[in-house]
């Protein structure tokens, strides 16, 4: 690692656990699971705490549904001992797409393209 990203470690948290995280997991910290995402679910010995170290970019709506209802106390056992069951109609979990080129765009958005004459609206513009 070098002294770049180790110092920007001591500082930033939005890319990845900063160092006191990580001493503090590395102390206090029980693994209770993954989710398919690869974040990574503690809590400490009492269970009075409860994180998530994320995979990559540090993103809430990345963590799955049933992990974020383990992680506010909506229920006691995490997913790895009391999954949750899925209805057949429920889609996979997908992160916050706003900003990436997978967001959804409706019909007749000008993303990605040129936007189209209209005979039926004249842009104002200042004298």
């Amino acid at each position: 690692m070098g002294f770049a990203r180790s110092f920007a470690r001591c500082f930033t948290w939005w890319d990845g656990q900063t160092f006191a995280t990580q001493f503090w997991t590395w102390r206090k910290g029980q693994k209770v699971g993954v989710d398919a995402g690869g974040n990574i679910f503690y809590r400490n010995a009492d269970d009075s705490r409860r994180w998530v170290i994320y995979n990559g970019e540090a993103e809430a709506s990345k963590v799955a549904p049933e992990w974020h209802g383990w992680l506010h106390r909506t229920w006691d056992e995490p997913p790895t001992t009391a999954p949750l069951v899925h209805q057949p109609w429920e889609q996979p979990h997908l992160p916050n797409l706003t900003g990436t080129v997978d967001a959804y765009a409706p019909k007749g958005s000008i993303r990605g393209k040129a936007p189209v004459a209209r005979s039926d609206y004249e842009a104002w513009t200042p004298e």
